[in-house]
Parts: C-alpha cells; structure tokens; sequence
C-alpha cells in the first residue's frame, strides 16, 4: 500500500516570521521527524506544500483581509524551514496561491492513503484534507495532530472537530 505524508506550508512566515506562533515552532522538530521517516520509506510518497504569493498580495482578495504581506516568493519567509529542506529536495513540492491546493489530488493519485500535518490546521491543513475527501472518498485521508497547529489552540482544535465530521481520521 502506498501512501503521501503531505508537509503542509511549513515556511519561515508560518513558523517565526511574519505569521510565525509558539505553537508552530513547537512542531518543527517532529514534523521534521516525520519528514525524515518517510524520505527512508519506498513506498511512502513525501509531499510539500508552499503558500505562495506575489509582491501585489495586498491587492488580493486574500490580502484584502489578511492584510500581512506573507510568503511572498522568493523571500525568505516564502522558504520551507531550513531544518526540512533537505527532505523537500527530494519531494514533490507544490507552490499554491491559496489555501487548497487543486494540484495536490493530482500528485498524489496513486497513493492509497493520505497523512497531513502543518499549517495552520484552521485553514490550509483542513482546506486540503478536504480537497482530498472530495476526490477520493474512499481512501483513509488522516491528519497527525501532534505536527499541526492553528491560528490559536482553539481554532486548531475546531479543525480537528470539523474534519472529524467529515469522516477525516486525527491520529
């Protein structure tokens, strides 16, 4: 069975920089763990995902309220966290200009299973973990809760209620 560990948007901006949370940076050593044990597994698909904006951010209807010019590429904050980069050279990455990504079902179409972890749980974790309820319904689609964190605890908790009603297992 061949499954996709899915790294969503661990970057500078959502870690210490212009987004950045305690919470966040209190992940980046196990998302890094499990980054490293799915680089060693063959038949585990390793994935990432990049927010990924232009310096017109703020003319965005995004940008228009989130009004904190973030990720925008190819800055610094844009980067995947350095202690991850090496497993992102040998991954499939993916740049995305909004919270799901539409490119994501496709590089991951021949996977049996699904895990996500990142950022932030309340909006492109859950957007994504939704994408790939919608596309493959049949298939396990999983979130490992110890390598996410939200906006705030509260709202990082509401995600994971909310993708337990639909059928999304937290590991």
């Amino acid at each position: 069975m061949k499954k996709a560990l899915i790294v969503i948007d661990m970057q500078n901006d959502f870690i210490d920089g212009a987004l950045g949370t305690n919470e966040a940076m209190s992940i980046l050593p196990y998302v890094e763990k499990r980054a490293a044990e799915a680089a060693k597994e063959p038949d585990t698909l390793l994935v990432f995902t990049q927010d990924t904006h232009k310096e017109n951010y703020l003319d965005t209807a995004e940008g228009k309220k989130l009004p904190v010019p973030h990720c925008i590429k190819p800055q610094k904050g844009w980067e995947i966290a350095p202690s991850l980069t090496p497993y992102a050279k040998d991954a499939v990455v993916i740049e995305k200009p909004t919270f799901g990504s539409t490119e994501l079902p496709k590089a991951v179409k021949d996977c049996d299973e699904f895990i996500l972890l990142g950022l932030c749980t309340d909006i492109c974790v859950i957007s994504n973990a939704m994408l790939l309820k919608a596309f493959y319904p049949e298939r396990p689609v999983k979130i490992d809760a110890k390598g996410c964190a939200g906006v705030t605890p509260e709202s990082h908790n509401n995600a994971l209620e909310a993708m337990k009603m639909c059928q999304i297992e937290i590991i």
